[in-house]
């Protein structure tokens, strides 16, 4: 059995959530999201919980059971609490800024980045140097945040570019302190 999957997933005060046979519709103060699973699982609804159960012991129902259930709870987490992702610009004149909605940064290319906010993801910029990603959906947070990552990773030499708050950058030294 699945250790993770037989876990029931909790629906806090405020938050609504329609099971439509594979379908589950989830709202709440953060917005709403809705997502459908493989017919293989059975979801179903017990008073404030939700639980995810498999109908056989299938090498298919298997892989799905602890995945179901964590993109159930993920869905709960998010509209109710919300997810979030902080990004570090290192580097000299790395920069950004908000403009509107979307998000303009200055990455030493001879133009300026624009990127936009697609819908339910919201940016942050606390500093110069600083970008938060937010929203409901766990999913697309994390694809956000590593799209802007995407435009200057972390260069090994220097370690300038934009990473994650946390991130290790491994540094290498250069070819003068090389020695054979």
């Amino acid at each position: 059995m699945s250790r993770i999957g037989k876990q029931p997933v909790t629906v806090p005060a405020g938050v609504d959530v329609t099971i439509d046979g594979t379908t589950v519709t989830v709202k709440g103060p953060k917005g709403e999201l809705s997502r459908s699973f493989p017919s293989i699982m059975i979801i179903k609804r017990d008073g404030d919980d939700i639980i995810v159960e498999r109908p056989n012991d299938s090498r298919e129902a298997k892989a799905y059971h602890g995945l179901v259930r964590t993109l159930v709870s993920n869905m709960v987490e998010g509209v109710s609490s919300g997810f979030s992702k902080k990004l570090q610009l290192v580097g000299v004149g790395y920069r950004a800024a908000l403009k509107g909605k979307d998000l303009e940064m200055q990455l030493g290319f001879s133009h300026p980045v624009l990127v936009e906010a697609p819908e339910n993801i919201t940016f942050e910029v606390p500093s110069q140097t600083e970008i938060i990603v937010s929203g409901p959906s766990k999913e697309q947070v994390g694809q956000v945040a590593a799209n802007i990552r995407a435009w200057r990773k972390p260069e090994p030499y220097k370690g300038k570019g934009i990473r994650y708050e946390g991130e290790y950058v491994r540094r290498k030294l250069g070819k003068a302190a090389k020695s054979d």
